[in-house]
């Protein structure tokens, strides 16, 4: 089994066994010593043992994964003070994805997939107005409305608060402010371009997991940049990816590789403002994806901002340096130094402060999965460029994705909208009663000829698919998300 190359320590060079990939792991460190070469660095090393990867590239420059690096200035340099003599240029295969369809492929999920826990958090509503989601959602599921899009979602809001008193009844007080508030939040999410977000195709977690024809890992790339600048959709997002890699992946304990690797850079936004009952099923959802044979690599300044309870079972850390300005940074530093493994070589509270550019103090698991005394470590360059790529290289990349196909254009098939729609449209003119039909009696009867109809195969499948969904359970598997992870009745 190969092993990947971290870098060279105090006694020799420092390997990561990815049979301990799925342990997790937290790269940390201050801006601009060296965290972002490390993913790069893992995300490549996973790729070529065939390990598919997803990362969010919050600055733009993650993209560079996808082509070759140069051996020239500083990596030449690193490479001979390694001692790398098979160390040659190479890019990575990498499919690029958007939330909003501009930087790569768009990365849709629908309303109902979702869920209303994660869109109260989106939306960012109070208790009060995320229980008007829940009865919002409780009805849609119990009338077959199917939630897909942003509109299906205004819809079905407009048309509680027409019934606000009737629905009020059935599920509990419906206030009306609290209503108008979610309404409003669902305009402010609508003006920021989150249409292009819900809806389908949706993603396939099959197509994050395909290994390529040449047998490596594809690292996924999701372009950040205007993402992050709306903190609570980009956590919610990674949340609901990881809960969905949760619910779906069967048990297989300690495979010899992961099945994916998944990073989530930015970690303080996942936890930071999280109530502390969904924090909680966070860590515990964290804890029991290992047995689904998932990695989940956290990136942040501060060690802190990963909450102690995940801090405590991550096989993996690579620990950039840290300023010690203020008593935060104080704390930072005692936080790291209790919790590596000692090495009587190595003052880590000190060694924390003076470490340079691409250096970092690094912990790795040994035999029987044992965490390995801390060591100072020489980071190894990726093969990779360390740079973003261009509009036209983005452009040939994105062209020549094998899934482009199936996600570059938007479908919109009938769902609560168009169901809504027609209700209101039926209400307000209702059909004449038709007249009285004199019936055969049995022995008289004529056999009935045969109907004919337009529908083919297939969109009598799509038909017999949508009334599954509007029973309870074709909902139950449409929408499975947070089911496990927040312990609930699965909707």
């Amino acid at each position: 089994m190969h092993r990947i190359l971290l870098g060279k320590g105090l006694s020799g060079l420092v390997h990561f066994d990815p049979r301990y990939g799925n342990r997790h792991g937290l790269v940390a460190g201050a801006t601009g010593t060296g965290k972002s070469v490390s993913l790069m660095l893992l995300a490549e090393g996973f790729s070529r043992l065939g390990v598919p990867v997803f990362l969010a590239d919050v600055k733009g420059d993650m993209a560079g994964l996808a082509m070759p690096g140069s051996l020239s200035g500083r990596i030449a340099e690193r490479v001979g003070i390694l001692g790398l003599e098979d160390f040659r240029p190479e890019g990575n295969p990498v499919v690029l994805w958007d939330l909003w369809g501009e930087q790569g492929h768009p990365l849709r999920v629908t309303v109902s997939e979702m869920g209303p826990v994660l869109l109260a958090r989106i939306f960012e509503l109070s208790d009060a107005q995320s229980a008007v989601l829940d009865i919002a959602f409780r009805y849609a599921d119990e009338e077959g409305l199917l939630l897909l899009d942003l509109k299906d979602l205004r819809a079905l809001l407009s048309h509680v608060g027409e019934r606000r008193q009737e629905i009020g009844t059935r599920y509990g007080l419906l206030s009306a402010n609290s209503l108008a508030a979610v309404q409003r939040a669902l305009l402010r999410i609508e003006n920021e371009g989150g249409e292009r977000f819900f809806g389908e195709p949706s993603l396939r977690l099959s197509d994050l997991l395909a290994p390529t024809a040449e047998g490596r890992g594809p690292i996924h790339i999701l372009a950040a940049e205007r993402l992050i600048r709306s903190p609570r959709l980009y956590s919610s997002f990674l949340l609901w990816l990881l809960s969905e890699l949760f619910e779906q992946l069967p048990e297989v304990g300690d495979p010899p590789l992961p099945k994916l690797v998944f990073f989530f850079d930015e970690a303080h936004l996942l936890f930071g403002d999280c109530p502390s009952a969904l924090r909680q099923k966070i860590e515990q959802v964290v804890r029991l994806i290992r047995s689904k044979g998932v990695g989940v690599y956290f990136c942040s300044q501060l060690p802190d901002d990963v909450p102690q309870e995940i801090l405590a079972q991550l096989g993996l850390r690579i620990q950039h340096g840290l300023r010690a300005f203020t008593p935060r940074d104080q704390k930072a530093l005692k936080l790291v130094a209790e919790t590596f493994v000692p090495n009587p070589a190595i003052d880590v509270r000190a060694t924390l402060t003076t470490l340079g550019i691409g250096e970092a103090l690094v912990s790795v698991l040994g035999e029987r999965g044992i965490p390995q005394p801390v060591d100072r470590v020489v980071m190894a360059p990726p093969r990779c460029r360390l740079g973003p790529l261009t509009a036209e290289e983005r452009g040939v990349l994105r062209a020549a994705s094998p899934i482009g196909a199936r996600y570059d254009h938007l479908l919109d098939r009938h769902s609560a909208y168009e169901a809504l729609t027609e209700r209101a449209r039926e209400a307000a003119f209702p059909r004449s009663s038709p007249p009285p039909v004199a019936i055969p009696r049995p022995e008289t009867r004529a056999p009935s000829p045969p109907r004919r109809s337009r529908q083919g195969v297939g969109e009598a499948f799509v038909q017999s698919t949508l009334r599954s969904i509007g029973s309870a359970l074709g909902r139950s598997l449409v929408r499975g998300v947070l089911g496990s992870l927040l312990g609930g009745r699965r909707r």
